[in-house]
């Protein structure tokens, strides 16, 4: 879990990639028979801002829908919520333990749609951008973090990998950890390659190799400058000549706030793309039904609303409609520096807390699938869910107002207030305070409502609360919850601590067997059930809605999105 929901674009790890990959022998160009001379529309509530998803100030989803199959890496998040290597881009390969060490090769016919090959470089400037060297001595004018040469969105384990081994020129390179990091394969994903080529020329640093390998900051610096800079575009100026593609789709078009399209790249080295033009449109997303009826786009996935569902369901034969789970989920986090460092009162308060009743009455009309979230590691959807769903959570889904009023009786707390604090306005999480509220009351709380706008950065941050309401973003990294539960953790917003936890956190993120992150998994969230550490509510319904002709649409819960594999999507013939 990466970030709040309330800074999704700060921080959630964007990834894209394809389905089927069948390894990039095939080849295909736009031209290919396989590539039809249908357009297919995909409506996007938010226009696009910049070719470079990386940086702290641009990562967005309004990005990811466009870029996904613009820019390829050695992987991409799949439909089950996993890491899916992409073949057609290269292939990666563990090659030694101790040290972590990883060689990754391009596929050999790989090139930027400019002709440039996709080479040493673009991985060493990969590398750089990321992994948080070359202070520039100045902070960040808001949160006081100290700046380096290059703005990213996910620093973290770059820090630990040493730069690529590999000379200008070679097609594959190596990676050698300082510390063994579990999730060593979520590096140099799609996305997070850029054609170093272009920076060199517009930062007039020749070599990027070379400069790595000389770590001067002062050059660095330069090179970072034109990093952060040069692919922050202006509405309907997207800078063809620098922003080359490496998948198969690249930018043909941009209307300032009306559409984005995609169309073949005719230097795509594998499996052409099955539509011809692709079409993102910007639309409100109280639009989006009425132009999937009406017919001016093909696909939509807007947040689900009762309302929106029972429009969607008027037509009928006219268009498939699908319900998920999506990796954002709801939770409660318990301030451990005030009245709920008690645990017998975050007992009492978690046995009178409705999660039956939230999902029933608030997230079951969009999605009749969902279920009463019992894990913080895995979501419904995932494949270990089924291990980590019976651990604890079990014992706090049924209300027990008997038992929490006998608590707060043996502790001599009856009438204790609980202010919960959450994000205003926010209609969903006034109606889980209600909620909470109607049956807290009853055994002897006394909840208050502590919504305010400024909960990001203020209530939360400062520990202005009892309760907080929030929601993360969740991905397929084993080491998500490690600075949310790790004692002092920089996303440890209740100030939650336990010895045993840390020790698990810090073996799980260098732990390279399966069965035994399994293991650590269970007995970290068995534990933080233990402990009431925090309370898991749900995840975030989604849907996804086509129009019935439409063929290859797959709803994506990853930050990615729905159009993850857009080069899958065509029309019925």
């Amino acid at each position: 879990m990466t970030i709040t929901v309330g800074t999704l674009a700060a921080g959630v790890l964007v990834l894209a990639g394809c389905t089927g990959s069948d390894g990039g022998g095939k080849g295909g160009s736009a031209a290919s028979p396989s590539t039809a001379p249908v357009t297919l529309t995909y409506a996007h509530e938010q226009e696009f801002l910049s070719y470079n998803n990386n940086t702290a100030a641009q990562a967005s989803v309004a990005n990811s829908v466009v870029l996904n199959q613009v820019l390829r890496g050695f992987w991409y998040s799949g439909p089950a919520g996993d890491e899916v290597p992409d073949t057609e881009f290269g292939t990666f390969k563990r090659e030694s333990s101790s040290p972590l060490t990883v060689r990754y090769t391009f596929n050999p016919k790989a090139k930027w749609s400019d002709g440039n090959p996709i080479d040493c470089d673009d991985a060493v400037l990969a590398w750089a951008a990321n992994s948080g060297r070359w202070p520039t001595g100045k902070r960040d004018p808001d949160t006081g973090a100290k700046l380096t040469a290059f703005s990213s969105s996910r620093p973290g384990a770059w820090a630990n990998v040493e730069a690529p081994k590999c000379a200008d020129g070679d097609r594959s390179f190596t990676v050698t950890y300082d510390t063994v990091y579990a999730d060593w394969p979520s590096l140099f994903g799609a996305g997070t390659i850029l054609p170093a080529h272009v920076v060199e020329k517009e930062s007039g640093v020749r070599d990027v190799i070379a400069a790595v390998k000389a770590d001067k900051t002062k050059t660095m610096i330069k090179v970072g400058d034109i990093y952060d800079s040069l692919w922050v575009s202006k509405p309907g100026q997207y800078k063809t000549e620098v922003s080359p593609s490496a998948g198969p789709y690249q930018v043909s078009d941009w209307k300032a706030g009306q559409s984005i399209t995609l169309k073949p790249n005719p230097q795509w080295w594998g499996r052409p793309p099955k539509a011809a033009t692709v079409v993102i449109r910007f639309i409100a997303q109280d639009q989006q039904v009425a132009a999937l009826k009406a017919g001016t786009v093909q696909v939509i996935d807007p947040q689900p609303t009762t309302e929106l569902l029972a429009q969607l369901k008027q037509d009928g034969d006219q268009m498939k409609v699908t319900t998920h789970d999506s990796f954002t989920w709801e939770h409660l986090d318990f301030n451990f520096d005030g009245r709920f460092k008690s645990k017998a009162l975050r007992s009492a308060f978690a046995k009178c807390v409705p999660r039956q009743q939230i999902v029933d009455n608030l997230i079951k009309p969009q999605n009749p699938d969902a279920q009463v979230l019992q894990s913080r590691f895995e979501l419904p959807f995932q494949p270990g869910y089924s291990d980590l769903a019976d651990l604890g959570g079990q014992d706090y889904t049924t209300v027990d107002i008997a038992g929490a009023k006998k608590i707060l009786q043996a502790q001599g707390k009856v009438g204790m207030k609980v202010k919960i604090a959450y994000a205003t306005p926010n209609p969903r999480r006034k109606a889980e305070v209600d909620l909470i509220r109607d049956l807290c009351d009853q055994a002897g709380f006394k909840v208050v409502d502590g919504g305010t706008t400024s909960f990001f950065g203020g209530a939360l941050a400062r520990g202005e609360f009892d309760v907080a309401i929030f929601a993360w973003t969740g991905s397929p990294l084993l080491t998500q919850g490690y600075a949310t539960y790790l004692t002092n953790g920089a996303q440890n917003n209740g100030g939650y601590s336990n010895a045993r936890v840390d020790q698990l956190l810090k073996q799980l993120y260098s732990e390279l067997d399966p069965a035994n992150q399994k293991r650590l998994l269970s007995e970290l969230d068995s534990t933080l059930w233990s402990d009431l550490a925090t309370i898991p509510l749900f995840a975030f319904p989604a849907l996804a809605a086509t129009a019935a002709n439409v063929e290859g649409v797959t709803y994506n819960p990853s930050a990615a999105g729905i159009t993850y594999n857009v080069n899958e999507w065509t029309l019925k013939q």
